[in-house]
């Protein structure tokens, strides 16, 4: 795999959530290229992994996308193969240290500073105040920005 333009895959993650994707999509939809993945299918299988799984506010969709990235590129598709599985959840491990040390959390509550889970599976309109009060572009920027990282750091060592 070509070395990737972190910043740039990180500004793309940004301009899709700021064009109304979740952040879980936002993240997978900045580097389906890579693994020709369609965009309708990478905004389909990530959708309900936004607002913390479905609106839960359990793990940050662009965290989730973020594992999501990981899983394209280790392709885990062999059950047998508890190798790459170790080096799949190995990474993912990694990766959530690093964005719990980033962000403080990987719970999309905590990241949003609610004290309760959501009770609507209701999506927000997404206005300029909605942009404006939530942190969650900055989010999706650094889960994509991680996971480039990632990327190039394991293909310097292939």
């Amino acid at each position: 795999m070509e070395r990737v333009d972190v910043e740039q895959r990180a500004e793309k993650a940004r301009r899709f959530f700021l064009e109304g994707y979740n952040c879980a999509q936002a993240v997978v939809l900045a580097y389906c290229d890579l693994f020709d993945i369609s965009p309708s299918l990478a905004a389909s299988i990530s959708a309900p992994l936004g607002g913390g799984m479905g609106r839960l506010r359990e793990v940050c969709g662009a965290v989730s996308g973020m594992f999501m990235v990981a899983g394209l590129f280790y392709k885990n598709d062999i059950p047998s193969d508890m190798t790459k599985r170790k080096i799949v959840y190995s990474t993912v491990q990694d990766l959530a240290e690093k964005s719990k040390a980033l962000n403080g959390s990987i719970i999309c509550r905590e990241l949003l500073g609610l004290d309760h889970k959501s009770d609507s599976p209701t999506p927000e309109a997404r206005t300029e105040t909605y942009y404006k009060r939530r942190p969650c572009a900055d989010y999706v920027a650094s889960a994509a920005r991680l996971i480039g990282e990632k990327l190039n750091e394991v293909s310097e060592e292939m």
